[in-house]
């Protein structure tokens, strides 16, 4: 899997984590999806994306 689409599989998987806790456990996990919508966003706009970072030295290829 390259990189690119590995970042993607993760923020989708953060996102629907993070609806699952705030059903489950506490409104307040609403916060990790901004958290991960703010991070995305700023990315674009920087080129800077620290799951990306993490994932290129777990061995995933760009």
């Amino acid at each position: 899997m390259k990189l690119e689409n590995a970042v993607r599989v993760f923020a989708g998987f953060m996102v629907l984590l993070s609806i699952a806790l705030t059903y489950w456990v506490s409104p307040h996990f609403v916060w990790l999806t901004a958290f991960v919508g703010f991070n995305l966003i700023q990315s674009a706009f920087t080129g800077i994306c620290p799951a990306a970072s993490v994932l290129k030295k777990l061995g995933f290829q760009p």
